[in-house]
C-alpha cells in the first residue's frame, strides 16, 4: 500500500511537471480530443453506449483489443482503421513524453540527494 501511495505522489509530480510543458498539453488535448472523437463516433454510428465507445477506443488505442466489441458496420470499421493510425501515434507520442518528465523528475531527486550528501561531506571534513 505504501508503494503505490509513493507511485501516486510521483505521478502526481510528474503531471505537474509536465503541465508547465505546451508540447504536452498540446498532446494531452490531441488524446482527449481523439477520445471523446471516437467515443461519441461509435456511440451514434455502431449505437454502443458512451462507456462501451470509450472502452473500445481506449483498448483498440492500447493495442489490447479484447475482442468483445468490433465494428460491424463499413463506416465503423473504416474509421476504427483510421483511429488505429492517427491514434497509436499520438497516442505514443504522449506517453513519451510522460516517460522524459518522469525521468526528469527522477534524475533531479538523483541530482538533489547527491548534493546533500556532498554537502555533508563538505561539512564533517
Amino acid at each position: 500500500m505504501f508503494s503505490f501511495i509513493i507511485l501516486i505522489r510521483h505521478f502526481g509530480q510528474t503531471f505537474r511537471r509536465a503541465m508547465r510543458d505546451k508540447d504536452f498539453k498540446g498532446l494531452l488535448f490531441l488524446v482527449l480530443l481523439l477520445l471523446l472523437t471516437g467515443m461519441f463516433f461509435y456511440s451514434r454510428v455502431e449505437h454502443w453506449s458512451l462507456f462501451n465507445s470509450l472502452y473500445f477506443c481506449v483498448t483498440t488505442l492500447s493495442t489490447v483489443g479484447l475482442g468483445n466489441l468490433a465494428p460491424q458496420t463499413v463506416l465503423g470499421k473504416t474509421f476504427t482503421m483510421i483511429y488505429i493510425l492517427v491514434g497509436i501515434g499520438i497516442l505514443l507520442a504522449f506517453l513519451n513524453l510522460i516517460a522524459k518528465h518522469t525521468i526528469e523528475g527522477y534524475n533531479e531527486r538523483y541530482e538533489e540527494i547527491q548534493k546533500m550528501r556532498s554537502d555533508r561531506r563538505d561539512k564533517t571534513s
